[in-house]
């Protein structure tokens, strides 16, 4: 196995001594800074063109989106984006339609608008009601969801959970069970005149 040829890439591998005379191309090392500077200024325009600026948090980002987008509801099963697309052309220029679906790739029967501007919400608002496939359609501003925040209140008393403004420690169980008294017991011996 000693005497076998190794080889990495098609080239051999250099011995320890190998590599003191080495020549390394720095030129292709400038070469791949220079692709990577080129990558970030590509990644940088492609958020510019989404309407994203870099220096805007994604938080902040995901508000002004949600600020310049509205939600369609009662959408026809059969409604391509490009039908909602051009319902919604009168009010400003779309920049995206999204029609939800579910895991089999049915349509949910509603959808998101967004528009380029924000001013373009407010003239969408005016399409509530309108009839789009045959079927009136709602149209309200797009909320934006805070992660944790329940819409709905809590459940009533549940009397198998504990309540949760009184402590009673640890649950009491009766000896012989709800309802029930101990029968009568013979004891262990004879006793007659006891």
């Amino acid at each position: 196995m000693d005497d076998e040829e190794h080889e990495v890439y098609g080239q051999e591998i250099p011995e320890d001594g190998d590599m003191d005379g080495a020549d390394v191309d720095m030129a292709a090392a400038g070469d791949d800074a220079a692709k990577l500077q080129e990558l970030d200024e590509m990644k940088r325009k492609l958020k510019e063109m989404q309407g994203c600026d870099p220096s805007i948090s994604t938080a902040e980002a995901k508000e002004q989106v949600d600020a310049r987008s509205v939600y369609v509801g009662n959408v026809d099963y059969a409604c391509t984006p490009e039908e909602v697309q051009q319902h919604f052309q009168a009010c400003g220029t779309v920049n995206r339609v999204t029609i939800l679906t579910d895991k089999f790739g049915q349509p949910k029967g509603f959808a998101y608008v967004e528009f380029l501007e924000q001013e373009a919400v407010q003239e969408a608002l005016n399409l509530n009601e309108s009839e789009l496939h045959g079927r009136q359609i709602k149209v309200a501003p797009k909320r934006t969801n805070v992660p944790g925040m329940k819409q709905r209140p809590p459940r009533g008393y549940n009397p198998y959970h504990g309540y949760p403004y009184r402590s009673y420690g640890a649950p009491y169980f009766p000896p012989y069970g709800y309802g029930r008294a101990p029968r009568f017991r013979r004891p262990m011996r004879y006793r007659p005149y006891f």
